[in-house]
């Protein structure tokens, strides 16, 4: 067991020793309520002597007390290792807590490094029509647009930027920049006219 004061932290099998002695301890105190039960049902409280205040020779005195004094003993022990358990289990919950809190503010930290490195987006695919242009250069619902071709985050006022890009560069490949689950993916994107709406689909 770790000692008071001691540096080394409580394990989950400390927990489980001073369960099992707990254990051990109510076995203990139910083995000495049912000697009592044995004896006429004599429980905690009840006299011992007779009604002329002789010790009764019905039941077995010596038995009764010893058990008696048995059961207040082990109910302070176990009162006492009650305490301990509580406080161990205390002891491991915080721990499990600090220790969660660490790996979230790791998880947190990393997340943060990756984005730092990654530009600003300034647009968010929605759909991507099947068999589009867009569909057809490898875009993909959810890709965050960081450029598309002469568009960035510094100069992106509305989406009739990129329409404008799109109109001027028919037929011309256009260079697309996204951020897709974190890393940054190039796209090279024709705008054509095809079978759908509009030159990207």
């Amino acid at each position: 067991m770790a000692q008071p004061g001691g540096s080394r932290p409580v394990t989950v099998s400390d927990v489980q020793q001073l369960v099992k002695r707990k254990d051990e301890i109510e076995a203990q105190i139910k083995a000495c309520y049912e000697l009592l039960e044995s004896q006429k049902g004599v429980g905690m409280n009840e006299p011992l002597v007779d009604a002329e205040g002789f010790p009764r020779d019905d039941i077995d005195l010596y038995q009764v007390r010893t058990a008696r004094h048995n059961i207040i003993c082990l109910q302070n022990d176990h009162k006492a290792l009650m305490k301990q358990v509580e406080e161990a289990l205390h002891q491991l919950h915080a721990r499990e807590k600090e220790k969660q809190a660490r790996d979230e503010a790791e998880a947190r930290d990393e997340a943060l490094a990756r984005t730092q490195g990654l530009p600003q987006p300034f647009a968010r695919v929605n759909t991507v029509t099947p068999g589009s242009p867009a569909s057809i250069s490898g875009l993909q619902v959810d890709d965050e647009i960081v450029e598309f071709g002469s568009v960035n985050v510094n100069n992106f006022q509305s989406l009739q930027n990129i329409a404008t890009v799109v109109q001027h560069s028919e037929g011309s490949p256009l260079s697309v920049t996204v951020i897709r689950g974190g890393k940054k993916v190039h796209v090279g994107l024709t705008p054509k006219r095809w079978a759908g709406k509009g030159l990207l689909g």
